[in-house]
C-alpha cells in the first residue's frame, strides 16, 4: 500500500494561511464586485426609467434612443399633479435609502464619481422639493409658455418614429399646460402666485406666442419649420411626399385644435388668478422664501458655500473689477474720449461664422482638442462640428434671450445650432463674445468635448441625468471673458491699440454689472431689500433712468439665482484655477486645466475640488 504523502505543521500553517488569504481576497474582491454590479444596475435602471419618461428631453439627449437600450417607450410630455410630485419625494427618498446602502470606496474611479454627484445632487433635489410652490415653471423670461415652443420648432427628424414622437407630444400640450394652470392655482391657495405685473406678461406672451391669424396664414414657425425638418426626411427615401402632406396637414390641425386652444385656456386662466394686491417683491418676503432661497442657490450654481460666503466672493470680485477700471482709465486717458464713439462698431472681423473661425484658430493653444469616437458609435461625428447661426423668430424675440445654444444630443454631436435674437441687434465685439460664450470655446464646444468623451469612456449613463447650472454657465461666461483677451489681440495686430484698452475696459465693465445684478439678487431674495433700496444702488452705480431700474428689479424678482448660476459659476472656476496653479504648481498651464476640468463632466464645485486634490495628490 502506498503511503500517503504527509504535511508538516510548517507546510499545514502556510496552506492555512494560503487560504485564508485566498478567502478574504475572493471575498474583498466580491464585495467590490457586488457593490459595483448593484450601482451600475440601480443607475442603469435609473437613467432608462427618467429619460423615457419625458420624450422631449430624451429627444434631445439621444439621438437614437437604441444605442443606449431604449427600444420601446410612449411619447410622453410629462404633466404635473400633486400625486405625482408625492410619488416623486417617495421615489427619490427610496432611492437614496438603496444607494446608502453601497460603499462608494468599492467602486472604480468612474463610478465612484459618479456616485457621490448623484447621492448630492438626489438630496439637493430633496430638499427643494419641500419648497414646491416656491417655483416657477411659467416666469416670465424663462416659462414653458415661451420654452415649450422653441423646442419644439427645433426638434430634430431624423427618422419616421422622430416625426410620429413630435405629433403625438403636441397633442398632449393641451394636458400639460392645463397642469400648469393647476399648479399655479395650488399656488395661489397657498399664497405664493407671483405677481399680477408678472401675470400679465406670461398672458399676454400666451396671447401672442401662438395666433389663429399666422396659423391660418400658414405663416407661424411651427408651421414653416416642420415642413423644412420634413424635407431631408424624404430626399433620403425615409417617407414618401405624399406621407409629408400628410404629416403638416396633421401638424396643422394640432396647432390649431390642441395646442391654440391650450395657450387661450391658459391665459384665461391666469386672468382669473391676478391679484393686484399680491406685490413685485423676492423670496425673503415670504413665510421660507430665505430656507428656499439657500437650497435654490446650490442647485442652480453647483456650489455649496454658505450665502455669506458667495456674498463675499462677489464683493471681493466687485471691489477688484471697480479698481481696475479705475487703473485702466488713469493709465489710458485717451481711450475716455471713444468711449461714446461707437468704439466697436469697425470690428476687424465680420460675420458669425468668420467670428467662430477666428476663435477656433485662437483657443487651440489654450484648450484641448475635441475628443474622436469611432464611428460604429456615432458615425455622424466629424472632427469639427458644424455651428449653424439661425435668427430667433421674430415672435419669440421679446422672451427669448440675447443668443442661446440648443445642446446637442449624446449621440449626434455634428449638427449644432446657436440662436441670435436680432431685437437686440449685435454685432462686433458683442457678436463676437457672444458667439464665444455660446460657440467657441464655449457651451457647443463643451457640449461636442463632454458628448464624445462621454462616449469615448463610456462613462455611466446616470450622468445625463444631472444637471449643473454653474458649471455649465459659468464654463460659458468665463470663456466669454477669455474671448475679450482674443479680441484685445485681433485690435493690437491690426495696430489699434486704443480699441484693444478699450475692449479689456468693456471686459471688466460687464463683470462689474453682473457681479453687481447677483449683489442685488441676494439683497432681493435672501434680505429682504425692498425696490426703494434697489432704487439707491443703481443710482449710485449711475443707473438712474426709471424704465431701466424697473426692468432690472423685475427680472431679478422673477429669475431669482439667475445671474448667480452664471456669475457664481464663473467665480468657482476662477477658484478651482487658482487651487490647481497652487497644487500643479511650475506644472499648471490653462491647457490642463481645461482639459481637468472638462474631462471631469458636468458636476458641482464641491465634488470638482475633490477630484481636483485628490488628482493632485496621486500625481
Amino acid at each position: 500500500m502506498k503511503r500517503r504523502a504527509m504535511l508538516s505543521w510548517k507546510q499545514l500553517l502556510v496552506l492555512c494561511c494560503l487560504l485564508f488569504t485566498f478567502a478574504g481576497l475572493t471575498a474583498f474582491l466580491f464585495g467590490y464586485q457586488r457593490d459595483e454590479k448593484r450601482f451600475t444596475q440601480i443607475s442603469s435602471q435609473l437613467f432608462t426609467d427618467e429619460i423615457s419618461g419625458n420624450t422631449l428631453n430624451m429627444h434631445y439627449t439621444l439621438a437614437y434612443p437604441a444605442n443606449f437600450g431604449i427600444y420601446d417607450y410612449k411619447a410622453t410630455l410629462p404633466t404635473y399633479s400633486a400625486e405625482s410630485r408625492h410619488a416623486s419625494q417617495a421615489a427619490t427618498e427610496e432611492l437614496l435609502h438603496t444607494l446608502g446602502e453601497l460603499k462608494p470606496q468599492k467602486l472604480s474611479p468612474s463610478n465612484r464619481y459618479t456616485y457621490i454627484l448623484l447621492m448630492r445632487s438626489l438630496k439637493s433635489s430633496l430638499e427643494l422639493s419641500n419648497y414646491t410652490y416656491y417655483e416657477e415653471p411659467l416666469s416670465p423670461s424663462s416659462g414653458m409658455q415661451s420654452q415649450l415652443p422653441i423646442l419644439l420648432a427645433e426638434y430634430t427628424f431624423r427618422t419616421r418614429r422622430d416625426v410620429e414622437d413630435y405629433l403625438a407630444l403636441l397633442d398632449q400640450t393641451d394636458d400639460y399646460f392645463l397642469s400648469l394652470l393647476t399648479f399655479e392655482q395650488e399656488k395661489a391657495k397657498a399664497g405664493l402666485l407671483m405677481s399680477a405685473a408678472s401675470l400679465e406678461k406670461v398672458k399676454k406672451q400666451c396671447d401672442t406666442i401662438l395666433t389663429k391669424e399666422e396659423l391660418e396664414a400658414g405663416t407661424h414657425f411651427l408651421q414653416t419649420t416642420f415642413t423644412e425638418r420634413l424635407r431631408p426626411l424624404i430626399s433620403r427615401g425615409i417617407i414618401t411626399e405624399e406621407e409629408a402632406l400628410q404629416y403638416q396637414a396633421q401638424n396643422n390641425r394640432l396647432l390649431k385644435t390642441v395646442m391654440l386652444p391650450a395657450y387661450e385656456t391658459l391665459a384665461d386662466g391666469l386672468f382669473v388668478l391676478e391679484d393686484e394686491t399680491i406685490p413685485l417683491s423676492g423670496l425673503a418676503s415670504k413665510p421660507e422664501g430665505r430656507e428656499y432661497y439657500r437650497r435654490l442657490l446650490i442647485s442652480e450654481t453647483g456650489s455649496y458655500r454658505d450665502i455669506t460666503e458667495v456674498e463675499q466672493l462677489l464683493l471681493n470680485k466687485f471691489y477688484e473689477e471697480y479698481n481696475a477700471i479705475l487703473t485702466l482709465t488713469a493709465d489710458h486717458p485717451e481711450v475716455l474720449e471713444q468711449i461714446y464713439n461707437d468704439a466697436f462698431v469697425n470690428f476687424p472681423i465680420s460675420g458669425a461664422d468668420a467670428m467662430l473661425a477666428d476663435l477656433q484658430a485662437r483657443m487651440s493653444a489654450d484648450f484641448p482638442g475635441l475628443p474622436t469616437v469611432s464611428d460604429n458609435v456615432s458615425p455622424t461625428v466629424s472632427s469639427l462640428p458644424t455651428a449653424t447661426v439661425k435668427a430667433v423668430s421674430p415672435s419669440l424675440e421679446d422672451y427669448s434671450a440675447p443668443a442661446f445654444y440648443l445642446t446637442a444630443p449624446i449621440d449626434d454631436s455634428d449638427s449644432n445650432v446657436i440662436y441670435i435674437n436680432q431685437s437686440t441687434s449685435p454685432s462686433g465685439l458683442e457678436l463676437y463674445t457672444i458667439l464665444a460664450h455660446e460657440g467657441y470655446p464655449g457651451h457647443l464646444y463643451q457640449t461636442v468635448y463632454s458628448n464624445r468623451s462621454f462616449l469615448q469612456k463610456e462613462e455611466n449613463k446616470v450622468r445625463e441625468l444631472l444637471w449643473y447650472g454653474g458649471y455649465l454657465e459659468g464654463w460659458g461666461l468665463y470663456t466669454e471673458f477669455y474671448s475679450f483677451d482674443y479680441a484685445a489681440d485681433i485690435y493690437s495686430e491690426q495696430g489699434d491699440d486704443p480699441a484693444a484698452v478699450l475692449t479689456q475696459l468693456e471686459q471688466h465693465d460687464r463683470s462689474l454689472q453682473l457681479c453687481l445684478y447677483c449683489l442685488l439678487d441676494i439683497m432681493i431674495h435672501y434680505e429682504n431689500a425692498s425696490y426703494s433700496q434697489v432704487v439707491d444702488v443703481l443710482k449710485g452705480m449711475g443707473i438712474e433712468d426709471s424704465s431701466s431700474v424697473r426692468a432690472v428689479y423685475a427680472y431679478l424678482v422673477e429669475e431669482p439665482c439667475n445671474y448667480l448660476k452664471y456669475y457664481v459659476g464663473y467665480l468657482e472656476i476662477l477658484q478651482l484655477k487658482e487651487e490647481a496653479k497652487t497644487l500643479w504648481d511650475e506644472e499648471y498651464s490653462d491647457l490642463r486645466f481645461h482639459t481637468f476640468y472638462l474631462d471631469c463632466g458636468p458636476s458641482d464645485f464641491t465634488t470638482l475640488r475633490e477630484r481636483l486634490v485628490e488628482e493632485a495628490a496621486d500625481s
